[in-house]
């Protein structure tokens, strides 16, 4: 009882709170990972799955994945929580030099761009509803970032409020796309059964597994959770549930409505749904629901990305100003602004430059990968070195399950490096740069 008065107890101390519940975490993890991949890669899962089965299967594996990932997350978070999220994991892994790279590679690389891209996708879609001029889209991208980042500014309370409501909004416009296929839309013929392939079919999890993307920024709210040693293993079943069911069930209503065959052949299949059943006016339907997703995916990741900044400067002297975190608001101030002009500077470069936007896929999935499986490797560490420690929640099946994830990583963290070519190498160079901020760590040993 002592303790939950003491962890309710409002601080002055200008320290994280535990204001997250289950409710919002969840909310958080559906609305980064439910974003605009499930209207655009479900046809290239398609081309390289030889029938319908192994088309839903292949949806299924990846919340299979997905879940595996959770995990591992939850065990780590659960015994290990801190708003730092993975930073904090791989500091206490590996040092504090690793982390600084990681965070250097998340704030220039993996979060920001991801910020930058999700905002175009926002703002594509919203100049099809209200065009801006010549540089509309730059100019909603601009706002959106601007918008989202001054309510998580104003407060922890407001950006998961925000969360929970965007979550909801997308999901529920998602299922009204996906239900419309599966009652309204017309029964299509079945295609022939082709062969299955192993390479067809590891492409087609590279598409399925960038649609289920984003679930890991759940650790982030590891610190500011009420009760995370119970609420973060709920978050991750819940999230990674509601996620997959969402994703088999659109894609039935992709089959129902076009056929294996058809499906394979279209190009914006979000589109040609609302287009076939609705007219035209389903292009402005599924223009809102894309718009919703995006606004949904953009909340949380501003919101946990900014997380990060803060771990870091409580490690860098030299970055001292982003570790302070405001009591008011109780959140990283310093860390936001700081998150959105990088943001924003990106936004400006694509807006000029549309070609080397579309990079940013390429350049930050390498490095996103490698300390994805950086993290993962990281629970076997800490079961070694300090097996006696309390860990709320231990992954079944270890270390089967932590074993199958690692190798998850380093068979895409391959694959990217693979196919991408000089976008892998442009996220190598700028991950570099990063390299002169490790004389600027603190020496002495963590507290």
């Amino acid at each position: 009882m002592r303790d939950k008065i003491e962890m309710n107890a409002p601080t002055s101390s200008g320290q994280p709170q535990k204001v997250i519940s289950v409710l919002d975490a969840v909310s958080f993890f559906v609305g980064i990972v439910v974003g605009i991949g499930i209207f655009r890669f479900p046809p290239l899962v398609a081309s390289n799955t030889p029938n319908e089965f192994w088309f839903i299967a292949a949806w299924a594996l990846g919340g299979a994945a997905t879940l595996i990932g959770a995990l591992c997350y939850a065990e780590i978070a659960s015994a290990y929580p801190s708003t730092g999220g993975e930073y904090h994991f791989l500091r206490r892994a590996y040092g504090r030099h690793v982390a600084v790279i990681f965070a250097w590679a998340r704030g220039t690389i993996i979060q920001t761009g991801a910020i930058a891209l999700v905002a175009f996708v926002f703002a594509d879609y919203a100049t099809q509803l209200l065009p801006l001029g010549t540089y509309s889209a730059g100019i909603w991208a601009a706002v959106a970032i601007v918008g989202i980042t001054a309510v998580n500014i104003a407060g922890t309370m407001q950006g998961k409020a925000t969360q929970v409501g965007f979550a909801v909004a997308t999901v529920l416009l998602v299922l009204i796309v996906a239900l419309a296929g599966l009652f309204m839309g017309s029964s299509a013929a079945p295609a022939p059964s082709g062969n299955l392939s192993s390479g067809a079919l590891g492409l087609a999890m590279v598409f399925v597994l960038l649609t289920y993307g984003g679930w890991n920024e759940i650790s982030y709210l590891s610190g500011e959770m009420r009760d995370v040693r119970r609420d973060m293993l709920r978050a991750c079943l819940w999230g990674t549930g509601v996620v997959t069911l969402l994703y088999i069930v659109i894609n039935l209503a992709y089959l129902q409505t076009f056929g294996f065959a058809g499906l394979r052949e279209s190009k914006a299949i979000g589109a040609d749904l609302m287009r076939s059943i609705f007219g035209d006016k389903g292009a402005i339907l599924l223009s809102i629901v894309v718009c919703a997703a995006a606004l949904s995916t953009l909340n949380a990741t501003v919101f946990t990305g900014a997380r990060v900044y803060h771990s870091l400067g409580r490690d860098i002297p030299l970055l001292r100003p982003l570790a302070s975190w405001n009591e008011r608001g109780d959140n990283p101030i310093q860390a936001f602004v700081l998150q959105g002009v990088i943001s924003l500077a990106l936004v400006a470069f694509g807006s000029l430059t549309r070609d080397g936007l579309s990079t940013m896929v390429d350049y930050t999935s390498p490095v996103f990968w490698f300390f994805l499986m950086l993290v993962a490797i990281s629970l076997f560490i800490f079961r070694l070195r300090e097996p006696d420690a309390p860990r709320p929640f231990k992954v079944p099946l270890y270390p089967i399950i932590p074993a199958i994830f690692i190798g998850l990583c380093a068979w895409l963290l391959y694959s990217s490096l693979a196919y991408t070519g000089k976008g892998a190498l442009v996220g190598v160079g700028i991950l570099a740069l990063g390299l002169p901020l490790l004389f600027f760590v603190k020496s002495e040993e963590e507290p």
